[in-house]
């Protein structure tokens, strides 16, 4: 009945979307071309998230042009040319920022996000991996939990539950490894540790749809009926047009 969301996390980060000139320097300091770039990576990922496409390739043309080598540049272009499904594109600008930044862990990352989107799913796992072993690369929980969700969209899920676990030994407060990893031991029948994830959830971040609707598969399964309708009546409460509400009256039919 409950089916997460397996969409995996880019590490590009997306700046207020604000009006910058990058040429002009009225306070006479030198000319930053990173700081230039920004402006620009900013301006395009914006226009990019609101569908502008021409504008957002115009400012990440721009950004790519102030600072051709900057990592940033690159995986933000690479980034438009996945939106806009130009998948050759995009695998030549990551390719091109692996050569410029070979130990940039966000690089490799994001590279993974892209070979798992295109279902080559070990060369995937691949990235991920030497995304974790580079220095200085503090997002090593995303990346495990990117790995997870590549190998659960391939079927794998002893190796996503590997992957889950990591994230959450690299930080306890991933929402939505917690998610995924009580799903998965619903699935296998281990509704204790299910059990103690999801309160977990719930504890720290209240009751969501996808943790109600969870809660009922995992109490509907185990035998505590009385449970699972007082999930029910919560779900409907609170989350009345959610999907997962839809998806229970659907399977009650």
């Amino acid at each position: 009945m409950a089916r997460l969301t397996l969409a995996l996390v880019l590490c590009v980060f997306l700046a207020g979307c604000v009006t910058v000139d990058p040429n002009q320097n009225s306070n006479g300091k030198a000319f930053d071309s990173i700081e230039a770039s920004e402006a620009r990576i900013a301006l395009g990922l914006s226009y990019l998230e609101m569908g502008q496409w021409q504008r957002a390739r115009k400012n990440l043309d721009q950004a790519l042009a102030y600072a051709p080598k900057y990592y940033r540049a690159q995986n933000a272009m690479a980034y438009y040319y996945q939106k806009v499904d130009e998948g050759d594109k995009a695998e030549a600008m990551y390719k091109r920022a692996l050569k410029d930044s070979p130990k940039n862990g966000d690089v490799r990352n994001n590279y993974g996000v892209f070979l798992c989107g295109q279902e080559r799913y070990d060369e995937a796992i691949d990235a991920f991996e030497r995304a974790i072993k580079q220095p200085y690369y503090y997002l090593t929980s995303a990346s495990y939990e990117n790995a997870g969700l590549c190998r659960l969209k391939q079927g794998e899920n002893e190796e996503a539950v590997f992957y889950f676990e990591r994230a959450l030994a690299h930080d306890p407060q991933r929402a939505r490894s917690l998610l995924q990893l009580a799903q998965l031991n619903i699935a296998s029948n281990n509704y204790k540790d299910a059990r103690v994830l999801l309160f977990t959830f719930n504890k720290r971040y209240g009751y969501k749809a996808d943790s109600l609707s969870l809660l009922i598969q995992l109490e509907q399964q185990s035998g505590r009926l009385t449970q699972a309708e007082k999930y029910v009546d919560l779900l409907q409460e609170q989350f009345p047009d959610s999907q997962q509400y839809q998806n229970y009256l659907a399977n009650e039919d």
